[in-house]
């Protein structure tokens, strides 16, 4: 048997059950908003350059009038930014994964510089010095000698010794303790070429970095007052057998050694060279209360000394440049946006327990409380379209 009802009943029926689901629907503000709130604005577009991370293959630039011609260098990749705002005002091949060499213990120093104390003494084990490569830059730290942590920061960034970096790592936790965290670094600064597997820059097959993450390391180095004293040191002594010995900072535009004439206003950061990597260079420099830093990667021609006298044009562009580029990048790490996960870290965070959201719980469609609110809608409404059908029926039949 069929039973038989009008499509205005139905139509009423499937209302009632409507009117009895949303009246026991949570209310806007129980499910966690505010009715009263203004509605969210659109988004305004980002500024040119801006939120951007320099992406995209060869010279990107952005001149306006009166800019003048970027420098033609031979380096493989380079970056040019204003230290302070951020912004990339020129760069060639920014992301392109290259060998840091020692660049990277600008990486390293970010990491193990919070943690260790200037006035901290520390007397070398030969186990430290184990595992350095052959070839290595070198300060002379010795076994049963006793180091100051600022001693050992000055062999780090003077003579880039590997040595130095090898104990600092191993007061640190140890040489693989203190990868992993500079790689946490580098994904907190919003460095994502960079892959470190040695503290010190030394060639490992997949090592890499870029143009982009060496300069997001210069610029955050800088506003470290420990990092950027540090880094704009061009001599100093140096604790040996019997007594100090003098050090000086290989990065030549400071110092101006090798015929190399030092930049006006540079105050770091560090320089590298091995085999792999060829020539690089993070440099910064300060002239009329601006502050550029630039990269240069593997230059191609010119010498070992070519990568300061292309850094040296790239600085001068830069201060010329004032006012006359837009920015086609930036090296602060992209805002985070609400709603969205934040970056994952190289291990997920352990939750913690915390008060029971209500929010969540009253707008979510599979807790259990919400299932018997709607199977009692339902219910509710299928009740009043029983009573509607039977009083239909009597209207036919009575």
């Amino acid at each position: 048997m069929t039973i038989g009802f009008s499509h205005r009943i139905a139509a009423c029926g499937a209302a009632l059950c409507a009117v009895g689901a949303l009246a026991l629907a949570p209310s806007p503000s129980a499910a966690g908003t505010d009715p009263s709130a203004p509605a969210s604005a659109p988004a305004t577009p980002e500024a040119p350059g801006r939120g951007t991370a320099a992406e995209g293959a060869g010279t990107q630039v952005r001149p306006g009038p009166g800019a003048p011609a970027v420098p033609e260098v031979s380096a493989l990749s380079w970056l040019v930014a204003d230290a302070d705002s951020g912004d990339v005002l020129a760069a060639h091949d920014a992301h392109r994964p290259l060998p840091p060499a020692s660049t990277l213990k600008a990486l390293f120093a970010l990491t193990v510089l919070p943690a260790l104390p200037a006035d901290a003494r520390h007397t070398v084990d030969e186990t430290e010095l184990r595992g350095i490569g052959p070839g290595s830059s070198l300060v002379g730290v010795a076994e049963g000698l006793t180091y100051t942590v600022a001693d050992l920061w000055r062999g780090v960034f003077l003579s880039s010794g590997n040595d130095a970096v090898h104990v600092l790592a191993a007061m640190n936790g140890g040489l693989e303790a203190t990868t992993r965290r500079m790689r946490d670094k580098a994904r907190a600064l919003g460095a994502r070429d960079t892959h470190v597997l040695s503290p010190d820059g030394y060639d490992r097959p997949g090592q890499v970095s870029s143009a982009y993450d060496l300069a997001v390391f210069g610029r955050a180095g800088l506003h470290d007052p420990d990092f950027a004293r540090y880094c704009a040191t061009p001599e100093a002594y140096f604790p040996g057998y019997g007594q100090p010995y003098g050090i000086q900072n290989t990065n030549r535009l400071l110092t101006g050694a090798d015929g190399v004439a030092p930049y006006p206003g540079l105050i770091g950061v560090k320089n590298g060279y091995t085999s792999g990597a060829g020539n690089t260079l993070i440099a910064a420099a300060r002239r009329g209360g601006r502050t550029l830093v630039v990269t240069v990667l593997h230059p191609r021609s010119g010498g070992g000394l070519q990568v300061y006298e292309e850094a040296r044009a790239l600085l001068d562009w830069g201060f010329g440049a004032e006012g006359h580029v837009t920015a086609v990048g930036s090296l602060a790490p992209a805002p985070h946006t609400p709603g969205t996960p934040p970056a994952p870290a190289s291990a997920p965070a352990k939750a913690r327990p915390g008060p029971p959201a209500r929010a969540h719980a009253a707008a979510s469609s599979d807790s259990p409380l919400d299932v018997a609110l709607v199977c009692g809608a339902a219910l509710s409404g299928a009740a009043l379209l029983t009573l509607a059908l039977r009083a239909a029926s009597r209207r036919r039949h009575g």
